[in-house]
Formats: structure tokens, sequence, C-alpha cells
């Protein structure tokens, strides 16, 4: 049976699980308007995906392992549509941040079954990263190619479109799911880590809570202290409940190996991926553009993203898994850095457009290859955990990221207004994506220290995917 058509699944619902991380950023100012947030508060929007996304991946990825990919993935995407359906429908702030979390837990429970059956249908070398490049291209892909279709979505049929069209695809995925991918067989149905799922998801949340809340009410405030304490204390309990558990989320042996790969992963989460956010409040509130052409400045984005990802497959099979990160991850700063230089005030499209090719190259080069990295010599009966602490690092880096850079952006904005709040947002949103680039930087530490790896074996030819 070939395998193009899993894959293609397997890639559909990766860009469905990125996308929607950035679909929205777009609409945000609609959303803000009409439901009633503030300008700090409106980041919730984002983190409340990402704290949930984040907090809950360990345990789904145990899930994928336990009980089955397949469930799990229809599982998810039925999570992942309701909560969509809820958010087309919300009216006050509070539904929109439920609708928004509960996607994130859909989203847990999908991404890592979904990474899991990409690193077992197919084996480890070159085999492998063709479809991760497949896989993650579409994820890559999702993040720019988002806050285009945000746009179109927004301008035609207002903000609610932005959660009512995942509907209509995760039914589509659902059913496929049932044709093409293989039904899950019996399973060794080990022991959950509810104490860790609790105390690892209740610390995060808690800790995404007090970077957040600290710029706004002051980081010596009630709720920012007791935030913090809890959150240390929590996670704290999620290490002594790991290491103690006999089939624990996050197995410490495993979170040792792949150190490096994770802490790569957390400063990309924290910094290069927050950059698309900042980029789009850039253009709607400074520039003053619509939603439909802010969407369309992010169509070059996509088209780089998409063609840096075929790229660096070729260049983890030439060069190997290391050298291709440190790469990406210097194209990502340098790119940041241009785009930083672009942003300005009276500037345009063409004052960043350099900047939007070499990121976009970044992000292109280095979203496959640290999931590559992440898969490769671990067990098959662990890919699920490993699968699971990526996306944590992933999504837990860009929650923190956000709201460290949320604070920075907004510092120098609070009591103004007209022309004097257009010329201090453009200050606050370049400074932003100039700390972004000097800390993309820190990822080439953890890149260095990742073990040389032998390049992927030419003669391991892949069953062609590019029809996925």
């Amino acid at each position: 049976m070939s395998k193009r058509p899993a894959l293609a699944l397997l890639a559909f619902s990766s860009l469905i699980t990125s996308l929607d991380f950035t679909i929205i950023y777009v609409a945000l100012p609609d959303i803000a308007r009409d439901v009633g947030f503030s300008a700090h508060s409106t980041q919730w929007v984002v983190s409340a995906y990402a704290i949930f996304f984040g907090g809950l991946l360990l345990l789904g990825g145990r899930s994928a392992d336990l009980l089955g990919r397949r469930r799990m993935f229809v599982l998810g995407m039925a999570l992942f549509g309701a909560a969509s359906l809820l958010g087309g429908f919300a009216t006050s702030t509070t539904a929109l941040i439920a609708a928004r979390a509960i996607q994130g837990i859909g989203a847990a429970v999908l991404f890592p079954a979904t990474l899991s059956l990409v690193n077992t249908m197919f084996e480890e070398g070159r085999q492998r990263i063709r479809a991760l490049a497949v896989w993650a291209g579409a994820g890559a892909g999702g993040v720019s190619l988002g806050a285009l279709l945000g746009g179109v979505l927004t301008s035609a049929f207002g903000w609610q479109a932005v959660f009512l069209v995942n509907v209509p695809l995760v039914i589509a995925g659902t059913v496929a799911a049932f044709l093409v991918l293989r039904a899950d067989g019996p399973r060794d149905r080990g022991r959950f880590d509810v104490p860790g799922a609790i105390t690892g998801t209740a610390g995060t949340t808690l800790l995404v809570f007090t970077v957040a809340q600290g710029p706004e009410t002051g980081w010596t405030s009630a709720p920012v202290l007791i935030g913090g304490v809890s959150a240390v204390v929590l996670l704290a309990a999620f290490l002594v409940v790991e290491a103690r558990s006999a089939g624990p989320l996050m197995p410490l042996r495993l979170a040792r190996k792949l150190g490096p790969v994770l802490a790569v992963i957390f400063v990309f989460g924290g910094t290069m991926q927050n950059v698309v956010y900042f980029l789009t409040l850039f253009v709607q509130n400074v520039w003053r553009y619509s939603a439909l052409v802010t969407g369309l400045v992010f169509l070059s984005l996509s088209v780089v993203i998409a063609t840096a990802n075929f790229v660096a497959e070729r260049l983890m099979v030439r060069i190997g898994i290391r050298t291709t990160l440190i790469s990406g991850l210097l194209l990502g700063a340098v790119g940041s850095a241009l785009l930083a230089a672009g942003m300005v005030a009276d500037g345009s499209y063409w004052t960043i457009l350099a900047g939007i090719l070499v990121y976009g190259a970044g992000m292109g080069t280095v979203f496959p290859t640290v999931f590559a990295a992440a898969g490769t010599g671990v067990a098959e009966q662990e890919q699920g955990s490993a699968g699971g602490l990526a996306n944590t690092a992933l999504q837990v880096g860009t929650g923190v990221g956000l709201a460290v850079l949320v604070g920075i952006a907004n510092a120098g904005s609070a009591g103004l207004d007209g022309e004097a709040l257009r010329i201090a947002t453009a200050d606050g949103l370049r400074t932003t994506v100039v700390v972004s680039a000097a800390l993309t930087l820190l990822g080439l530490l953890a890149a260095v220290a990742l073990p040389g790896r032998a390049k992927a074996d030419d003669t391991t030819v892949a069953e062609p995917v590019a029809a996925a």
C-alpha cells in the first residue's frame, strides 16, 4: 500500500495545527474591537492556545504510544473541530479564550500522534528525512499561510470565519484517517502519569501567566508573585513525580538525551516563531494595511518557507543535521534583524522584503531540522513521548517568548494616542524584533552541543512523496 496518501494526511494535520496558531493574527484587531479585549489582554487569544497545547503535549504523546496513534489522531481532530465551532460563535472574552484553550488541547492530542506516525511509518535515514520535510513543510508553511488565509477570510466574512473554516477541514481529516491510516493493533496499555500531567500542565500555565502579567501589573504584585512561586513549586513537583513514576510522561533519560535539541526548539519558539505575530501587528497598526493586504504580505513568506523546507531536506543529507540547524538559526537571526531595519513608520512592503526572504529561509530550514533531530535514535515505542517533548518545548517557548516580547513592545505606548501612538508602536515593535534576533543566537549555543550526526544514507531511497 502506498504511503503517499497517509503522508499527505499527516502533512494536512500539521498544516491545520500550525495554521491555527497564526490564522487569527490578522483578525486580532477585529476580535479585540468586537469582543472587548484590551491591547495587552489580546495576547491571551494566542497564549491560551499555546499554553494548553504545550502543557498537555506530554500526555498526548504518551497517549499515542499507549492507546494507539490513529485513535489519538481522530480524537484530536474531533476536539479541534468542536472548539473551532465554539470560537466561531463566541461573543465574550471568556468564551473565546475557552475555545482557544480547547483548540490547544485538541492540538496537543493530534500533533504528537501525527509526528510519531511519520517517524514510525518511515525508516530512519533519508526516507524519514524526506517524509519529515513534507510534514514539516506543511507545518512551517502553515505559520505564514495562516496570516494570508486569516486576512482573506476576515476581509470577506469577518473574524468568525477564521474559526469556522476549521470545521470542514477536520471533518475531511477525520474521514480520511479511517481510509488511509493503518488501524491500531493491540496496545500495551501501561499506566498514565496523571499526577505528572496535572503538575506539569498547571506549572507551565502559571509560569506563562506570571511572565505575561508581570509587565502589566508589576513584578512585585500579589498575583505575579503568587503565580511565580506556585509555578516553581509545581514544576519541581513534576520533576519529582517523573523521577519516581513507572510510566512517566517525560522519561528523564529521554529528556536528558534530547536536552540540546529541546533547548534549540525552546529558543526557536520564543523568538523566530513569534516574529510573525509582531510583523502582523506592525503592518496593520503602523502602516494601516487592511486585513486582506496584510494577508497578501505573507504570501511571499509562505513561498520562501516552503522552498527552504525542501532545501533543508537535501542539506541534512549532505552536511548533517547539526550544521543545517546552525545555518537555519543564523539565517533566522539575520533575517529578523533585516525585518527590524525595514519596520519604520514611513516604510512599506519593499523595506521589509529582504528581511522576509532571509527570515523565511531560516524558518523553513530550522522547522524540519529540529524535528528530524528529535526523532533520530529514539525507539519506536517512545516516538510519541519524544514528539511530545519536542512540541512541548516549542509551545512553551512560544508562550513564554510571546509574553516577554509583548511586554517590550508595549513598554512605551501607555497613555498615547493618534500619531504619537503610531510612532511609539512602530518603535516598540521594531525593538521587539531586534531583541528576538539577538535571542535567536542563544539557540546556537545549544545547537553546537548536538552530537555530530552521520548523514542520512543516500542509498535508502524513499518512495516518491512529491504528490503529498
